[in-house]
């Protein structure tokens, strides 16, 4: 899961590409890059860490020019090393950089292929750096003049050859900005305009929220397969590129990744999540009619709308009970189980009033790991809760994501193998209640009935590309697991690779 954001504006965009960015932070807190264009010539400044760390003033004076890209990082496919933050560049043809979301499920196979056919080299373990590549060698068939027609005959290549979920977008050297998304619409991307003095600025980004921070008005999503064009002039281009294209959108990205004041792929997040709210309490009002809940606590911050919505339909009293500290990084995306459990009583505190004596029901959005909600529980009984029950607003996780969701190894998901009650158990509660996937569907459809098709495969194994075998998730397995995390964070502080501002000064 990252974010991306492409703009071209009648001014300078770096102002424009910081503020998008820090509102798709949610969507990578590892590393942050951006990328602008500027009288034939791309400037560069990328680095780990949070936007507002990444850029400072002297970085945006000179990240200079009316065209640029930008991208926070959570790192899938390949490591932390600040070496593969994004964007990336590559100099043939034209000169193109890209910034991107996703995971490429073909990766090794492309690269191996870029290498002896291509004749390109991929310098790091990253996916993106092997998108860049199939990208600009399609893109170099096409001649020295590029036409959108080129364009979209380039990424039509593209989508052939690689596999996963993916959004692209990118800036082709005097020519302007192309973005993309994958055949199955997976990961999400949404363009829109703004009208500054009779000229049309043109922003693309992973979620709506980074266009209503800069004052664009959204047009639409892009389709699944479809790309997007902009001229040197501010001209809009966009063709279907894909030969069998489809929408079954990742649902992860309504329950758990995108800002609730987002809209993807024509549904309001906010509203998705009242409804699995709704749901839920359906399902507990259904099981367990003569229940004896309290009150409703969230442990924030995702699973406060649906945990409200929930409660009112009880008509249960809703109340916060923890204190989050903002200052903590995201436990799920820390590499390392151990760092993990440290953090959370940092992270969280009880309030004691709103235990003491009760029934409550904690509401989360999902159940991963489950070491973060057994910590939670434990804190909410110290706190002199009666009994605790647990309610996620998604079913089981119970197999690994390989779209672009760092998801843990199959045999790290609390839920893999194991029955609802088992879960229950393990993390302590005294009864606990999961989201149907029907339901969650539904929730999503009812938003907007035009969403027929998910890309469900955390909590049914079903893969939409349908290239994923037991091979495949044995390697991925492989790579995700605690150990090899750890080795990886170990690697690279043995190596101390350093910040690649290969075409900016640092």
């Amino acid at each position: 899961m990252c974010g991306i954001v492409g703009l071209m504006a009648n001014q300078a965009v770096n102002q424009g590409i910081y503020d998008a960015l820090t509102v798709l932070q949610h969507r990578g807190q590892d590393a942050a890059g951006m990328m602008t264009w500027h009288e034939d010539r791309f400037l560069l400044r990328k680095s780990n860490g949070l936007v507002r760390d990444v850029f400072h003033t002297r970085h945006m004076a000179r990240l200079k020019g009316n065209l640029g890209i930008g991208h926070v990082r959570y790192p899938t496919a390949g490591s932390s090393s600040e070496a593969e933050s994004q964007p990336f560049y590559v100099n043939s043809p034209y000169g193109i950089s890209l910034a991107h979301n996703g995971n490429l499920t073909n990766s090794d196979q492309l690269k191996q292929e870029l290498f002896s056919t291509d004749l390109r080299h991929i310098n790091t373990s990253s996916d993106s750096e092997v998108l860049l590549n199939v990208f600009a060698h399609e893109l170099g068939k096409q001649g020295h003049h590029l036409e959108p027609e080129d364009i979209f005959d380039a990424v039509r290549r593209v989508h052939r050859r690689c596999k996963g979920g993916y959004a692209a977008v990118a800036i082709i050297n005097g020519f302007g900005m192309v973005a993309f998304r994958d055949p199955q619409g997976i990961r999400p991307v949404v363009f829109g305009t703004r009208d500054e003095g009779g000229h049309q600025d043109v922003m693309i980004a992973s979620e709506s929220v980074a266009l209503d921070v800069g004052g664009f008005e959204l047009h639409r999503d892009l389709a699944p397969g479809e790309a997007i064009f902009v001229d040197m002039r501010g001209n809009i281009h966009t063709q279907q590129c894909a030969d069998k294209p489809i929408l079954a959108p990742c649902i992860f990205e309504h329950v758990y990744l995108a800002r609730p004041d987002s809209i993807l792929d024509g549904a309001y997040v906010y509203g998705t999540r009242m409804q699995m709210g709704r749901k839920l309490g359906d399902r507990i009002q259904h099981e367990w009619p003569e229940h004896d809940i309290d009150v409703v606590i969230p442990i924030p911050d995702t699973s406060r709308t649906s945990a409200l919505e929930l409660a009112q339909h009880l008509g249960v009293t809703y109340r916060e009970g923890f204190m989050k500290n903002r200052y903590i990084g995201r436990t799920f995306i820390m590499p390392g189980q151990t760092q993990r459990k440290k953090s959370v009583r940092q992270k969280l505190n009880a309030i004691d009033i709103e235990f003491k004596d009760k029934n409550v029901l904690l509401v989360d959005d999902s159940i991963v790991r489950g070491t973060t909600c057994k910590q939670i529980i434990q804190m909410a009984r110290e706190a002199g809760a009666r009994k605790v029950y647990f309610a996620s607003a998604a079913p089981p996780v119970r197999y690994p994501n390989v779209y672009g969701i760092d998801m843990p190894a199959a045999n790290e998901l609390i839920a893999h193998g194991r029955s609802e009650a088992e879960v229950g158990e393990l993390i302590g509660a005294d009864r606990i209640f999961y989201q149907d996937l029907d339901d969650l569907r539904d929730a999503c459809r009812e938003v907007n009935p035009a969403l027929e098709e998910f890309d469900c495969s955390v909590f049914d194994g079903q893969y939409i590309t349908g290239d994923i075998d037991d091979a495949y998730l044995n390697r991925l397995e492989a790579s995700r697991n605690d150990s090899a995390k750890v080795q990886n964070v170990s690697d690279h502080a043995l190596v101390g690779m350093h910040n690649q501002d290969d075409l900016d000064d640092d």
